[in-house]
């Protein structure tokens, strides 16, 4: 009864999600492309069905671009064992999902995450067809989950984490959260205390493998850049490679406290 009431939230939301994409494509005109697939609806470009023989599709929901970059490694790994895959990438921001271009070959297919209603996620699973899904980090959506259950799909979370902040949040909503973490089919965490929490809600913990954003490898392009600044320059350099908004800000204030970073801020 109460995922009834949830799914008719979605629905009546659905709305007001369409705004809030068209505010965020004023500033990232990403957001207005393929509208349309968030709700269930693609076009026949957009891979559907049974690949060749011998494929499977694999699909792989990376949210945003911390997320997308953490699965590269994860996508090489999947390439090598599944040397016939062919893989179905996911996400839910314009930066994910154009980080996640970089990480396809011939015959792979990447869509938006389908909204949270039992109908743009059965059409999601009928166009694509899936074999298994693997969810990154903290994707967990009832409809998504109950829907894969409905449809035999083993859905699995990768390198998760749930924070003793989000913990508490998911508690507050375990009559959603305790079902669809008990229906996946695995979970590996990234530390020991993301496991004991994970487990409380229901899920199958069946490893703790730290952070794949660990394993990235750089880009070599990038890496010559960092050096040859490091040759020019006299003094240290500090790059903050993956922030949220009013991270950098906070960094900020930090450094203009310490007598040494003053120093070299101040401008010249």
């Amino acid at each position: 009864m109460m995922r009834q009431l949830y799914s008719l939230l979605m629905w009546l939301l659905q709305p007001a999600l369409r705004r809030k994409l068209a505010r965020r494509a004023l500033q990232e005109p990403g957001y207005l492309e393929a509208v349309e697939e968030r709700f269930g609806y693609y076009s026949a470009s957009v891979g559907a069905g049974d690949p060749a023989p011998g494929r499977k599709t694999v699909w792989l929901h990376a949210v945003s671009l911390g997320e997308t970059r953490a699965a590269a490694s994860l996508v090489a790994e999947l390439r090598k064992r599944l040397p016939g895959m062919r893989l179905l990438l996911t996400h839910g921001t314009a930066t994910g999902r154009a980080e996640g271009a970089r990480l396809l070959r011939p015959g792979d297919s990447q869509t938006w995450q389908p909204w949270d209603t039992p109908a743009a996620v059965a059409r999601f699973l009928a166009h694509f067809r899936p074999c298994l899904g693997i969810l990154m980090e903290t994707e967990i959506w009832p409809n998504l989950v109950a829907g894969c259950a409905r449809s035999g799909v083993p859905l699995v979370l990768a390198n998760a984490r749930l924070s003793e902040k989000s913990w508490r949040q998911t508690q507050r909503l375990a009559w959603a959260a305790r079902p669809a973490y008990a229906s996946l089919t695995a979970v590996w965490a990234q530390t020991q205390d993301d496991a004991r929490r994970l487990a409380s809600m229901g899920a199958r913990v069946q490893g703790v493998f730290g952070n794949l954003k660990f394993d990235a490898s750089p880009d070599a392009a990038q890496l010559a850049s960092g050096r040859a600044w490091h040759a020019r320059l006299a003094c240290r350099v500090i790059m903050f490679a993956s922030s949220r908004e009013g991270e950098e800000e906070a960094l900020l204030r930090l450094l203009a406290a310490e007598p040494a970073a003053r120093a070299a801020l101040r401008p010249r």
